[in-house]
């Protein structure tokens, strides 16, 4: 779903703005072929899809933005029945799918389209409305922003953007909204700028954090991707195989985790007797991928992505276990239309 600059692969009949990250070993992991269904639960620009349509798969394809959806019609009438183009979240892909697949790929994050896109607002390259909502629907990062309390803010930063001036980035927002509100995401980021400076060094900008830990809250992504690991778990067939593509370390995390969890690797104590533990629902995990050298040169936004899979086993899928994920609860105040709103199952 990520891409670079200047892509030209196409989706949707038309030329697509996204290279798909890590396209031959996702395909090298699913392979696919004909007879074998598989779900593209993040169809963004259709990279992935078209790939596996083209090795001979029937797809069922699902994503949350209407856009997306309207973008990918023409691919659907190109597939002459073998693509299912769905909107909804991939955390109710069992659901959507309604019987057993041969394999699931979850490319997570934010779609180069979505980034490009000034009036989406995911991104401060270019000045646009502070919106972010991969569904367009519910409160926005404009919404959090200027809502919710100073300590509220403070841990989003510091828990999802795993920003280490949380405390100072929330606090001067609290001081600059009681003025004015913040709308767009320049202004947003110039704040953050100017609270915590930018040295000639810095590589990243200094609101990238902030940005991230908004857009991860706003979609809740965390509590989506482990909502979609538990339903890929439900509707895959033995031998079946589930790959996903993560591009930072809190997404990387919960994959690792569910892996090991489910399938039995998890690390015990050598101090403690053994004890037997469920049934494994799937079987050792793939060492993690990364993308080569020259895949990152050709597209620089795949520089952090990793690929885990593994495959489904016979064992009938269990109960889904959300504490096995560890990830700390944020436990917000909230405000009116805002409070509770993303984050709830992962944590």
């Amino acid at each position: 779903m990520m891409a670079g600059p200047g892509g030209e692969s196409t989706s949707g009949g038309g030329p697509a703005r996204h290279i798909p990250v890590l396209l031959d070993v996702v395909l090298a992991v699913l392979d696919p072929a004909p007879g074998k269904r598989i779900v593209d639960g993040t169809f963004g620009a259709g990279g992935y899809t078209r790939a596996l349509l083209a090795a001979g798969a029937d797809v069922l394809a699902i994503d949350r933005d209407p856009d997306a959806i309207a973008g990918g019609q023409d691919l659907v009438r190109e597939s002459a029945g073998r693509l299912v183009l769905e909107r909804g979240r991939f955390s109710e892909l069992d659901a959507i799918a309604g019987e057993t697949v041969d394999g699931v790929v979850l490319d997570i994050g934010v779609s180069s389209m979505q980034l490009d896109q000034a009036e989406r607002g995911f991104s401060f390259r270019q000045d646009g409305p502070l919106d972010m909502r991969m569904g367009q629907d519910g409160p926005s990062a404009a919404d959090v922003v200027n809502r919710l309390k100073v300590g509220d803010l403070t841990r989003i930063f510091g828990l999802l953007g795993e920003e280490r001036h949380a405390g100072r980035i929330a606090r001067a927002i609290e001081k600059r909204r009681a003025e004015r509100p913040f709308e767009t995401t320049g202004d947003l980021a110039r704040l953050v700028e100017r609270t915590i400076g930018r040295k000639p060094t810095d590589k990243i900008h200094p609101a990238t954090r902030v940005f991230q830990a908004l857009r991860i809250f706003v979609n809740d992504e965390l509590g989506e991707l482990a909502g979609g690991l538990f339903a890929a778990e439900r509707i895959l067939r033995p031998g079946g195989v589930l790959a996903v593509v993560t591009f930072h370390s809190l997404e990387d995390r919960i994959v690792k985790r569910f892996f090991a969890a489910r399938s039995g690797s998890a690390a015990g104590s050598r101090h403690l007797p053994e004890v037997t533990g469920p049934a494994a629902r799937f079987g050792k995990p793939a060492k993690p991928v990364s993308p080569s050298e020259a895949e990152i040169a050709g597209n620089p936004r795949a520089r952090s992505a990793a690929l885990r899979s593994a495959v489904r086993l016979d064992a009938p899928a269990g109960e889904a276990d959300f504490g096995i994920f560890g990830v700390p609860a944020l436990n917000l105040t909230g405000a009116d239309g805002v409070a509770g709103q993303p984050g709830g199952k992962a944590r």
